[in-house]
């Protein structure tokens, strides 16, 4: 990690990018109409979150912490890791990092939005949906969702890892909740991840789009916060 702070947000900055460009583009991939990969579903999905999150901290760990998430961040303070002073600058770069990504997502399939006439398959090739809507369970999913999310990365920094393998176990990690806590909400774990690609989902022109869910949005936002900061906490206290 470099010790220049904006080499460090640069770091956050592109690291988020590249997470929502390959994250969201699996998503796209899957979803969206006269692609290739139309159709190959859920595990499809979930692994390609999972390589994305492994190649968005390989691209990025030699800037900075790889964070590439608000709610990893704040656990990190919490925990110690890193000073409370840099995290609101980091969470500005991971959200404009994941804003970048997302048009990067519309440039990439900008032939199939047009033909795709399921606004709800558009808006969660962006942004994360329930599969029922049920504002207070959706939140304790994402909660748990982050909770072993954040736990997990702060126990790894206990454990050794052969050098340069760190990224594949987070990787696997994420995979693991995917699979296994990832099927009420669509498991955005993350800030940033989702409220910078909704709005896009808002701003960009895009063909056949409808509403960005605004009304869902805040619990993608503080549902991870909240389970962040309870995996923090509970690391914090094991001896």
């Amino acid at each position: 990690m470099n010790d220049s702070l904006f080499l460090q947000l640069l770091g956050e900055f592109i690291g988020t990018m590249i997470l929502v460009l390959l994250g969201d583009g699996v998503v796209a991939a899957v979803s969206l109409k006269k692609s290739k990969a139309e159709g190959a579903g859920w595990i499809a999905i979930a692994l390609g979150w999972g390589l994305a999150v492994v190649i968005g901290v390989y691209a990025s760990a030699f800037l900075s912490p790889a964070h590439l998430n608000p709610a990893v961040t704040i656990g990190m303070a919490i925990a110690g890791n890193i000073e409370w002073a840099y995290v609101v600058p980091y969470i500005i770069a991971q959200t404009l990092g994941a804003m970048v990504g997302a048009i990067l997502v519309w440039l990439q399939y900008l032939p199939h939005w047009k033909e795709t006439e399921d606004q709800g398959a558009i808006l969660g090739s962006f942004a994360t949906g329930p599969a029922i809507r049920s504002y207070g369970a959706n939140f304790v999913a994402e909660a748990i969702g982050t909770f072993v999310l954040v736990f997990g990365l702060l126990a790894f920094t206990r454990g050794q890892f052969t050098d340069g393998l760190n990224p594949m176990a987070v990787g696997v990690l994420i995979t693991a909740i995917g699979f296994s806590l990832g099927g009420e909400t669509g498991y955005a774990i993350n800030p940033a991840r989702d409220l910078g690609p909704r709005l896009i989902h808002q701003i960009l022109p895009i063909a056949n789009k409808g509403q960005s869910d605004w009304a869902y949005s805040w619990v993608p936002v503080f549902g991870p916060i909240v389970g962040g900061i309870l995996g923090a906490g509970l690391y914090n206290l094991i001896p």
